[in-house]
């Protein structure tokens, strides 16, 4: 697909039988918490899992009120006022389309205390979207950036050379980091039970705050996607084309390597209480690693109605496949019990033999959440444990690796690791408050060895056939601690005052890094820059 395509987004998440088109809202997981009270009741029978949202009649009230929060209709304010506080800069509703647009202003700044530097971020962003009749939706976002982060957010572009989840850092290697970030979507819906969308953005599989089967921490990638609808089972199929700079034919003059994602998901509400889910993804060179001729996309992989690893196996395909299962118990209205499993790699007896084969490639997670904690209105919680044993993830080629644009598609700490996080989210009036505790363990290499954790390398070259276990190499510990506290000025694109705090140790036996450091800025936008990483690789 081309550049052009590539930003102008088409996404959909068709959410219920017979529903006209509803408003689009971008994920993040500090937004979507806010509509767990709806979303985890008992009394519901809601998709939960596969997100961004086409905001529904089931949550459309919530919504309305988030986003028309302190408006007044009985008092008459002045333009200034009301385009600050309360609307759209742009805002246009008529009997067949809607549009508005917004600017978005992003200033931060801080201070390092641990680095002995000064930090900021300076962000101009826009949105805008709409609708033409009931069934085509539009959106688009994008924004450009230059920013100074802390010492180990530094390096971590500098390794990586993508800023967490955005897109290339255009300043290679320099301080101050620049890059420009674009998203934008339109879905139609045919018939009621149908939607397509052709797009540039990203997909978050699951319940949690993270994903081990496709999460919202790489960049965006064009795909086009179709979800079907039908009562009780959603099922969705998406054909997603993907860069991979790391892959060693990466040429500039020619163009960056490519390759190709498949993935399906079916998510069935058994009951109100009970869903279950089935994944399946494969990635796919563009071109053939022998020949470097251009191969294109597998025709047996449009096959939008089956799962795809029958199909792989059977063909005897050099393709990289896994496949997922995800559950959910709500166990009583503020208790909901949720979890994931992916299988990358199995072989029946390196898997039940229990030796720590590098063949036994998979990841876990597992966690419960709630809205209402101790019946305190709006005070939602969240606690996860999440894992990936060594060289998940990973394929004997760096082209398809489970990856885009240089990021995981899955957990950002990549393959060999063990966390716990937990989440606390409280909104009282217009202020927002939230906090955060995470806890990795996980193995760094070193010495030239693969010991499992990137999942640039390739796993059939493994320290050790047997014996794997997670943590194995440079054996490292991570703490994590955030805190911040937002006033929200105008709930339509999230402008708010933000003060918030980072506290972030990091330590094994080659080095102990330690990041103590305090922002506040003006904010905006929903969409999510992650700063509770790992190291990826050893300084």
């Amino acid at each position: 697909m081309k550049k052009i395509l590539s930003s102008v987004v088409l996404l959909l998440i068709f959410v219920k039988v017979g529903m006209a088109q509803g408003q689009y809202q971008p994920y993040s997981y500090q937004f979507y918490q806010k509509f767990d009270e709806d979303l985890y009741s008992t009394k519901t029978r809601i998709h939960t899992s596969l997100k961004p949202f086409i905001i529904d009649s089931t949550l459309q009230r919530k919504y309305d009120s988030l986003m028309n929060y302190g408006v007044d209709t009985s008092k008459h304010h002045g333009w200034v006022y009301r385009k600050l506080f309360n609307e759209h800069l742009f805002d246009v509703k008529e009997r067949d389309y809607t549009f508005f647009a917004d600017f978005m202003p992003d200033l931060d700044i801080g201070k390092d205390f641990s680095g002995h530097k000064n930090t900021w971020m300076n962000t101009r962003a826009y949105q805008l979207g709409g609708t033409i009749g009931k069934n085509f939706y539009f959106y688009s976002s994008g924004s450009e950036n230059q920013a100074v982060f802390p010492e180990y957010l530094t390096t971590y572009i500098n390794q990586v050379g993508i800023v967490p989840g955005k897109a290339y850092d255009r300043s290679y290697g320099k301080n101050t980091k620049d890059w420009s970030d674009v998203s934008a979507l339109v879905s139609y819906t045919p018939v009621k039970y149908l939607n397509v969308t052709l797009g540039h953005d990203k997909t978050f599989i699951g319940d949690g705050y993270r994903s081990m089967l496709l999460s919202d921490f790489a960049s965006n990638y064009p795909f086009l996607k179709l979800t079907a609808n039908l009562g009780n089972v959603r099922y969705m199929v998406m054909w997603a084309y993907m860069t991979d700079p790391a892959s060693p034919e990466l040429n500039y003059n020619n163009g960056y390597n490519r390759k190709w994602g498949i993935f399906h998901y079916l998510d069935w509400n058994v009951s109100k209480r009970v869903s279950l889910g089935f994944f399946d993804a494969v990635i796919a060179a563009d071109r053939d690693s022998a020949t470097n001729v251009h191969r294109g996309l597998d025709p047996a992989y449009l096959n939008p109605v089956i799962f795809l690893r029958p199909i792989e196996a059977s063909d005897g395909s050099p393709d990289n496949a896994l496949i997922g299962f995800t559950g959910k118990y709500k166990i009583t209205d503020g208790i909901t019990a949720y979890g994931q499993f992916v299988l990358d790699e199995f072989n029946s007896k390196d898997f039940f033999a229990g030796e720590g084969s590098f063949r036994n490639k998979y990841s876990w997670q597992f966690g419960f959440k709630g809205a209402n904690l101790f019946n305190v209105k709006n005070l939602n919680y969240l606690a996860e444990y999440n894992g990936a044993t060594p060289y998940t993830y990973s394929e004997t080629l760096e082209i398809k690796n489970y990856s885009e644009e240089g990021e995981p598609l899955a957990h950002p700490f990549g393959a060999n690791f063990k966390e716990l996080v937990g989440l606390l989210n409280y909104s009282y009036k217009r202020f927002d408050f939230s906090g955060e505790m995470d806890y990795g363990h996980y193995g760094l290499d070193i010495n030239g060895l693969n010991y499992g954790k990137d999942i640039f390398k390739l796993y059939q070259d493994p320290v050790h056939q047997l014996g794997n276990y997670i943590g194995q190499g440079l054996t490292t510990n991570m703490t994590y601690l955030e805190g911040k506290v937002a006033y929200v000025l105008n709930p339509k694109y999230n402008l708010r005052i933000e003060l918030g705090g980072i506290y972030r140790l990091e330590t094994n036996d080659q080095f102990r890094d330690k990041t103590s450091m305090i922002t506040i800025g003006l904010r905006s936008s929903f969409k999510t820059l992650y700063t509770d990483l790992a190291s990826y690789r050893t300084h």
